[in-house]
């Protein structure tokens, strides 16, 4: 900056005072008669040309400042060719000016053609970056910002069904065969065991229970006339649910899921479905018992009941994702289970003894098969633990694990297609 000193056709000082002066006595005419700018715009008669007036005569004052003080740059604040960048800065050397040009218009050299929208833009993105860390207010109006933000909620939310919506749109097809389990490998126990099993660490599954040949000597088609239901889908564990379940909604937890399955099953192949809702586990320890009388008059009630689904979804370590790609929908793993009323460590338990535990190991042995065959990879081996697990009440009993608490509800449903279609096959006897 220049210090003051006179120069040959300079203002002294004590015109520049004048001129400061004159700055702040033009402010305070623009605010005492300006109003703001809507007021300003929409004025009429004399009171309209005070705004021109009041920037001309700014104009003025600025540059005789300019001239004494920075004569350097009166070529660049004349010119329609210089930096407007720098000129900002020129302006905030001498606010009371620049508060008559934000007040008043957009001032002359807001209209030269370098400042197009695009430019003017650019500029106030430069200006931030040039001004950051400073933080931006928060709306004074609390509920406003509340409202917007429910809004924002609301049309995520609709995006979501829409999009959902649009993943129920995309038709399931079945699949056609795409293996061949050989059979006859099958026949050695221990090859049998490493393809088709996974035996808990507590239980016996000898030779005598796993063969191939009776299982696939088991005959498990089901007949689908009648009046009554064919098949009964529950839930020991009816609050098991995902990663995304709504606290509250049963629709989506594992209930959902079998919901979900029902209406495959009616609309889709034909069969007279009952899904059973109650909740057993509120003691989870007790489910199974408090389960068992309940079933028990279900069946007596329907006796056309050929087929029972305990349907429910594991539990996993966190880091691993029992979920495929299948025909372009992410969709669930699911596992077959049975329990074998025998332990290693009590051998027979003659109390829990199960009649139609022959029957249940062939039921999944025939879903394994055809979930090998049609849909490689989305099934688990099937798991074989002590206990009984309620499967004695019909030999057409199955126990699936569909996926596990860090699937979505979606994955989950997707699932539900072709297990059912596996289901059909095997109920089918195809």
């Amino acid at each position: 900056m220049w210090k003051g000193k006179s120069t040959e056709g300079r203002l002294p000082a004590a015109k520049a005072g004048v001129i400061v002066l004159l700055i702040l006595v033009l402010a305070g005419m623009a605010q005492s008669c300006g109003g703001n700018k809507a007021e300003t715009a929409t004025a009429g008669g004399e009171e309209g040309k005070k705004p021109g007036m009041l920037l001309e005569m700014a104009d003025a004052a600025a540059a005789g400042l300019y001239d004494m003080f920075m004569p350097c740059i009166l070529f660049e604040r004349s010119g329609g060719t210089g930096c407007w960048f720098f000129r900002e800065q020129i302006d905030s050397l001498f606010p009371l000016y620049e508060y008559v040009l934000e007040e008043y218009g957009t001032g002359e050299v807001f209209s030269q053609p370098e400042f197009s929208a695009e430019n003017k833009e650019l500029r106030e993105i430069l200006l931030a970056e040039a001004e950051e860390g400073i933080s931006p207010e928060e709306p004074a109006d609390r509920e406003v910002q509340e409202e917007m933000e429910q809004s924002l909620g609301e049309l995520l939310q609709e995006e979501n069904k829409a999009a959902m919506q649009e993943q129920e749109n995309i038709r399931f097809s079945p699949h056609v065969q795409q293996s061949q389990v050989d059979l006859e490998s099958l026949k050695d126990y221990e090859t049998l065991v490493k393809q088709f099993y996974i035996v808990d660490s507590t239980t016996i599954a000898g030779s005598d229970r796993l063969n191939v040949e009776s299982f696939l000597e088991k005959d498990m088609s089901v007949s689908k006339e009648g009046d009554g239901p064919q098949i009964l889908i529950f839930h020991t564990h009816s609050r098991e649910g995902f990663a995304d379940s709504v606290q509250g909604d049963p629709s989506t937890t594992i209930v959902g899921v079998g919901e979900r399955l029902t209406q495959i099953l009616t609309e889709d192949y034909g069969y007279n479905v009952l899904h059973h809702t109650a909740e057993y586990d509120a003691d989870r320890n007790q489910a199974y018992s408090k389960a068992l009388p309940e079933l028990e008059q279900i069946l007596q009630e329907n006796p056309s009941i050929q087929v029972v689904i305990d349907l429910h979804r594991d539990e996993m370590p966190e880091s691993t994702r029992l979920v495929m790609d299948l025909d372009g929908k992410p969709t669930a793993r699911f596992m077959f289970f049975n329990g074998l009323s025998k332990t290693k460590k009590t051998g027979d338990i003659t109390y829990l003894y199960n009649e139609n535990l022959e029957g249940n190991l062939a039921f999944s042995f025939q879903m394994q098969k055809k979930a090998v065959e049609f849909y490689p990879g989305l099934t688990r081996k099937i798991y074989l633990k002590g206990y009984r697990y309620n499967m004695h009440l019909k030999d057409k009993y199955l126990l699936v694990e569909l996926g596990a608490q860090n699937n979505t509800v979606e994955e989950a449903m997707n699932a539900c297609d072709p297990l059912a279609h596996i289901l059909d096959m095997v109920l089918s006897g195809e």
